[in-house]
């Protein structure tokens, strides 16, 4: 069936990208046919090219060019990172001679009991001498490395009671014995194949190494690791890949530290994605006012999965913009625009995926409850344009292992597309052409 004709394919992605570092470097891989560029060097554009760019080897941003000359940008955004542990710079501590921990806090708002009691290793981006320079190397066991162990019942009664755990405590992975002492940084240096006086700095996490499968009667559920939100990061993707030809300037772009707020350098609140929208132009031979034409011009997706109506909570979710798995797109409301969609960016939208032939669904949270902020409202306080909060109906959002419905990788990947090769045409403020 259609719906699991991308789930192996996103199982994979997924499996191969343990932290944002290395979900970057498989997109670039798979981006083929178009040309690296970077911030460091001037840029020569031609029409109809495909580039892309990198920041902190954790954000990328690639995009087309039209054989016309363009008149506006039209974006999608995810995000590449997900809640996990991140492993501290001295990482051993250490129980009496018998234990030897690593040392982690919290990255995002995870949910802690989802990481105990099973296989995690650890990866990320190692920092390196190299003669007289140093340079980055991206790192990964790719074994099961760690386990954070559960409290036995019987020494914790209140477990099933709502027992509240402590991150500096309960949640610390165990390394190995007493023989283990002095090991964890020389098993990093060994996995980058250098010496270990050569590891200058470390960006290590956790991460959680059950593979990925589709269950179901009829294969309608995938369950993973951080489908929020590689899911959407794949689905851009292999969406932009997809597009054969535009009038506008495509633009997918997939950021880092979305779950910390994005206020890095290479994240949403950052002035990269500002940074490229200017260049594309400016190679293109464009001045300034060019730019801000182009921007009243253009349109954006924001892109981060949704929250399904649990089965066993369905009381949670708004009694009527509720969403559920293989349904469709979830387009995403509040009142309070954390999430960006308003009259004007749901119209477009969903008459882009109607004429697509692709579902839509509504989702807003349950008035007594807050929601979420996502990369929409965040982006666009630096590059300001219509924008569209989307995701895909998921259950378990910030477990270590999340779920989803197959079908929807399909609509999602669809509906991108058909958002691509769709031009929005702006005719005076409030007014719209789609052509």
């Amino acid at each position: 069936m259609m719906a699991k004709k991308y789930a192996p394919a996103l199982i994979d992605f997924i499996r191969k990208s343990p932290t944002a570092f290395h979900a970057a470097e498989n997109i670039c891989k798979t981006l083929t046919g178009f040309e690296p560029l970077e911030e460091g060097k001037p840029w020569k554009l031609v029409p109809g090219g495909r580039y892309y760019v990198t920041r902190n080897r954790s954000s990328v941003i690639a995009f087309t060019v039209p054989e016309n000359t363009p008149t506006a940008f039209q974006l999608i955004a995810s995000h590449a990172d997900s809640p996990m542990f991140k492993i501290k710079e001295n990482a051993e501590t250490y129980v009496g001679e018998q234990y030897v921990r690593l040392d982690t806090e919290r990255y995002g708002g995870m949910i802690l009991a989802s990481w105990l009691d099973r296989p995690l290793s650890v990866a990320g981006r190692c920092v390196v001498k190299d003669g007289n320079a140093v340079r980055t190397v991206l790192v990964d066991l790719d074994r099961d490395a760690v386990l954070i162990p559960n409290l036995a019942i019987h020494m914790n009664r209140e477990i099933n009671d709502g027992f509240k755990l402590n991150a500096a405590v309960d949640t610390m992975p165990l390394w190995g014995n007493g023989k283990a002492k002095n090991t964890f940084r020389a098993q990093i240096a060994d996995a980058c194949g250098i010496k270990q006086e050569d590891l200058l700095g470390t960006d290590l996490f956790l991460y959680n190494r059950t593979a990925g499968t589709v269950w179901g009667p009829e294969g309608e559920f995938v369950s993973a690791p951080r489908l929020d939100d590689l899911e959407c990061a794949f689905a851009s993707i292999q969406a932009l890949k997809a597009v054969k030809k535009s009038q506008h300037i495509n633009v997918c772009c997939v950021f880092d530290n979305e779950e910390v707020g994005s206020t890095t350098k290479q994240g949403a609140n950052s002035t990269f994605l500002e940074d490229v929208l200017h260049r594309i132009l400016a190679a293109l031979g464009q001045g300034e006012e060019a730019y801000y034409t182009a921007l009243a011009n253009s349109f954006m997706l924001s892109a981060d999965n949704a929250h399904a109506v649990h089965p066993n909570h369905p009381e949670i979710a708004d009694p009527v913009n509720k969403v559920f798995m293989n349904e469709g797109i979830v387009i995403k409301f509040n009142a309070n625009q954390r999430y960006t969609t308003d009259g004007i960016s749901e119209a477009v939208f969903h008459q882009i995926c109607k004429d697509a032939g692709v579902p839509v669904q509504h989702y807003a949270n349950r008035s007594d409850m807050p929601g979420g902020g996502t990369l929409g409202n965040i982006s666009g306080s630096h590059v300001s344009i219509n924008t569209l909060d989307i995701g895909l109906a998921q259950l378990a959002m910030h477990s270590s292992y999340e779920t989803a419905g197959t079908q929807d990788i399909a609509y999602m990947i669809d509906g991108m597309r058909a958002f691509y090769e769709t031009d929005i045409c702006c005719d005076g403020d409030g007014k719209y052409i789609l052509k």
